[in-house]
C-alpha cells in the first residue's frame, strides 16, 4: 500500500484544457481521492496559453490546481503514461512517483510522435488539411500502430525504479508483468463513465437498424466491413458534441468497435449501457474478458476472411434484437458497478497513517 502522511500532498497531472477519457480520469482520480479527506491536486502541464487550464467539461469535479509541485518524500506525483506525462516525473528527486497506464499502445504513440522525424510526411499533410478542411486525413496513430515492429520503443530500464505503477486495464496489468515490473509495485486502478451517463434513459423499442463505430478506431477495417455490407446503414460517431453523440448511440442496435484498445475504452461501455450491442475484435483489452466481458460470440479477429461472419453477426443483432441485448445485461452489470469499485480500490492502494 501506498502510505498517507498527515502532512501528504498528491499531485495528478493532466494536460490543460483538454476533454476527452484519459484526461476526466485523471480528473475523476483527484475528486475521489478528496472525498478521503486527501490533500490532492491537480496539476496542468502544456498550460502556457491559458488563463484557466480547467476545460468546462470537468468544471464540475470543482478540483483545486496548482502550479508548482512541492518536491518533498511525502508527496507524491500520479502522471499518465505519454510521454509529456513522464518527462514531469524527471525534473523531480525526491517525491513519490506513480505512472498510471490508461493506455499501453498510447506510450508507443506519444513516444514515436515525440521524434519529429517519424511520421513527417503524414502529420504535414494533416497540417494542411486541417487548415483547409478542419480536419485530418491520414490516422496517423493507425500508421504507428501497423508499423510499431519497425520502432524500437522498448519500457526503458529505468521504470523499474518508479515507485508504482497504477493499471487501468488488465491488459496493462499483463503488460507491466511481462516487462518485469515488479509486481509489489503494481496496483490495479480502472475507472468508470460518467454517473450522468448512467441515468439516461433509453427507450429500447425506438431503437433503428443502424450500427455505429468511431470512424479513428480502426477505421481501414471497418470500412472492409462496410464495403461488405451495403444495406446495412453505418452511421460514424464523428463531427458531433456529446448530446448527438448520445442520441446517436440511442438510436442505434448495434456498435461496432475494431480498433487497438489500449485500455479500457469507454465509448463501448456507452454504448452498452445505452442499450446497444457490442461487437468488438480481439487485440489489446477487448482480447480479455476481465476487460470486455461479453460472451466471446461477439468478439472477432480482424482478418479478411472474418468479415462475412462479422457482417453475419451485425444481421443477427438487427433482426432479433429484442432477444440478442439481452446478451449483454451482465456487461451492463459490471459497468454500472465500476464507481464502487474505483472507490474500493482506491481504499486498497492508499493507507492513511494517523
Amino acid at each position: 500500500m501506498i502510505r498517507i502522511y498527515p502532512n501528504t500532498k498528491i499531485y495528478v497531472a493532466a494536460p490543460a484544457f483538454v476533454a476527452t477519457g484519459g484526461p476526466e480520469l485523471l480528473h475523476q482520480l483527484v475528486y475521489n481521492l478528496r472525498k478521503f479527506n486527501y490533500n490532492s491536486y491537480m496539476y496542468y502541464y502544456r498550460n502556457d496559453n491559458y488563463l484557466n487550464p480547467v476545460h468546462p467539461d470537468y468544471r464540475i469535479y470543482d478540483n483545486p490546481f496548482v502550479k508548482d509541485i512541492e518536491d518533498s518524500k511525502d508527496n507524491i506525483l500520479i502522471v499518465p503514461e505519454l510521454i509529456d506525462g513522464i518527462k514531469i516525473l524527471k525534473k523531480f528527486r525526491n517525491i513519490r512517483k506513480v505512472i498510471w497506464w490508461l493506455s499501453v499502445d498510447n506510450f508507443y504513440i506519444s513516444n514515436i510522435l515525440a521524434s519529429r522525424k517519424n511520421f513527417l510526411t503524414q502529420r504535414l499533410i494533416n497540417k494542411v488539411t486541417n487548415y483547409i478542411l478542419g480536419k485530418d486525413i491520414i490516422n496517423v496513430k493507425e500508421l504507428i500502430l501497423k508499423n510499431i515492429n519497425h520502432y524500437k520503443v522498448v519500457l526503458p530500464e529505468s521504470f523499474k525504479n518508479i515507485d508504482f505503477h497504477f493499471a487501468q486495464s488488465f491488459y496493462a496489468m499483463n503488460w507491466l508483468k511481462n516487462n518485469q515490473i515488479p509486481s509489489y509495485k503494481v496496483f490495479y486502478l480502472s475507472d468508470y463513465i460518467n454517473p450522468n451517463f448512467l441515468s439516461i434513459k433509453t427507450e429500447l423499442w425506438r431503437k433503428e437498424n443502424i450500427v455505429i463505430y468511431n470512424p479513428k478506431k480502426g477505421g481501414d477495417f471497418t470500412k472492409k466491413i462496410i464495403y461488405s455490407a451495403k444495406n446495412i446503414k453505418f452511421v460514424p460517431l464523428i463531427n458531433m458534441n456529446r448530446e448527438e453523440i448520445i442520441k446517436t448511440i440511442q438510436r442505434a442496435k448495434v456498435y461496432i468497435d475494431f480498433g487497438n484498445h489500449p485500455g479500457k475504452d469507454r465509448i463501448p461501455r456507452e454504448a452498452a449501457i445505452l442499450g446497444c450491442c457490442v461487437i468488438v475484435n480481439k487485440k489489446g483489452s477487448a482480447a480479455l474478458y476481465e476487460d470486455v466481458p461479453i460472451p466471446e460470440e461477439y468478439k472477432f479477429e480482424d482478418k479478411n476472411e472474418n468479415i462475412p461472419a462479422i457482417v453475419e453477426k451485425i444481421i443477427y443483432c438487427l433482426k432479433n434484437f429484442n432477444f440478442v441485448c439481452k446478451d449483454f445485461d451482465y456487461y451492463r452489470g459490471i459497468i454500472k458497478q465500476e464507481s464502487q469499485k474505483f472507490l474500493e480500490d482506491l481504499k486498497k492502494i492508499f493507507l492513511k497513517d494517523e
